[in-house]
């Protein structure tokens, strides 16, 4: 059996951004943020995303993005233990990329930490991101991802062991959160204290509920919170379309950086922009359709490296991306169909070439929410988690004897 709790009610949540009137509209103070060994000079981050940041999307972010941190999709510690060839992949890096910034996921803490000794012995990656904030059901149902910071001994036992790991190797290690399970079951402020007790050197914060999943608007408010609460950095995450809300983000909340989600889905460009806004600069990049499509070539050109020279999965990976690079241009359902169905380089370059390249960028979608936005129907836990705040031996036997996420991806 598992426990459910039932999500909100969607209701009307005003935006951040307008709702004050005590936003000021002077320049934000940015300033460089050091982890460990790493210093950021702008805190700007690439939040890990399934399916989306593997090294070819990360590349395209930094170049146009500022010195910041552009982390890897999240990658399953037994899967990574198992040497599952997908996890390795997922691993990898580009020789460009500045700072090797990998995520790590799992519930048991024996497994992780075997995890991140392999990323710390053969040299992955110079930043660990662990993480706590993931909503989604196949992982909450067996104890991980947002639903993990509710049993604090096993949160406490995780960053324990993987910091003792990395810093032995001078391996900076932060964690990504959620506020809670719901708003009766909260948990942000004491798993960032949590956090930092451990050693981690900077926690992020996205600012919804579990229950809450993608839906409404995330509670800005709730980043300050933790802000005022820490002596660690931390980074804000949730709602940032443009780089107008990035702003808005750092003057409401007084955080330390930005972390950047679904807003960068199609639009790598995002990192100009908050980069722009940041230098105090007013220039927005809104690419017109033939320059999109120069971005859409390159990706899948990077995408065939990624796969080792394999089209097809290149081509698959990228369908989706395509999705979000053309969402709000006038191209027609066929020819959104017609890229869908490509199966190769040649493929994509005959659809690219069939578009009208001065068509200007939609001013309808810029700056706009981009990705799921709907509410999780319900919070999916393992049976009895919330009547105690740590686990019991039955507990955890059930857990780790049958790991939320196997081997294989």
């Amino acid at each position: 059996m598992e426990t459910t709790i039932s999500a909100p009610h969607e209701t009307e949540i005003l935006d951040p951004r307008t709702d004050s009137p005590s936003v000021p509209a002077d320049p934000v103070h940015i300033s460089p943020v050091r982890l460990g060994p790493i210093t950021v000079p702008t805190p700007v981050v690439l939040s890990p995303m399934a399916g989306v940041t593997n090294w070819p999307f990360r590349v395209l972010c930094e170049e146009y993005g500022p010195e910041g941190l552009y982390v890897a999709e999240m990658i399953t510690a037994r899967a990574l233990v198992a040497r599952n060839p997908k996890a390795l992949r997922l691993c990898r890096f580009a020789p460009q990329e500045r700072v090797r910034s990998l995520q790590l996921y799992g519930v048991n803490p024996s497994i992780v930490e075997q995890a991140a000794r392999i990323v710390v012995d053969e040299h992955m990656a110079d930043h660990v991101d662990l993480n706590f904030g993931c909503p989604v059901p196949k992982v909450t149902r067996r104890g991980g991802g947002s639903a993990l910071p509710w049993k604090t001994d096993l949160f406490a036992e995780i960053l324990r062991r993987v910091v003792k790991v990395c810093d032995a190797a001078d391996i900076p290690v932060t964690a990504k959160i959620r506020v809670g399970i719901d708003h009766e079951h909260e948990t942000f402020l004491e798993a960032g204290h949590i956090a930092q007790e451990e050693g981690c050197r900077a926690v992020t914060l996205h600012a919804r509920t579990t229950a809450e999943y993608y839906g409404g608007h995330s509670d800005w408010s709730r980043i300050g919170e933790l802000k005022s609460a820490l002596d660690i950095p931390v980074f804000g995450n949730g709602d940032i379309w443009g780089a107008e809300d990035a702003l808005a983000m750092i003057r409401q909340t007084g955080c330390d950086g930005v972390a950047i989600g679904r807003g960068c889905q199609g639009r790598p460009w995002l990192f100009a922009n908050i980069r722009n806004a940041f230098e105090g600069r007013p220039e927005r990049l809104n690419p017109n359709l033939g320059e999109v499509c120069d971005v859409i070539w390159r990706h899948a050109g990077l995408l065939t490296q990624f796969y080792d020279g394999d089209e097809r999965m290149a081509v698959h990976d990228l369908r989706k991306h395509i999705a979000w690079y053309l969402k709000g241009f006038p191209v027609g359902g066929s020819t959104r169909k017609a890229f869908m169905e490509c199966e190769s380089l040649a493929d994509v370059r005959r659809e690219i070439d069939r578009l009208d390249p001065t068509v200007e960028y939609p001013e309808r979608v810029i700056d706009k929410p981009r990705g799921r936005v709907r509410f999780a129907k319900k919070v999916h836990l393992p049976y009895g988690w919330l009547d105690s705040r740590v686990t019991t031996h039955e507990e955890r036997e059930t857990l780790f004897g049958d790991d939320p996420m196997d081997a294989s991806y």
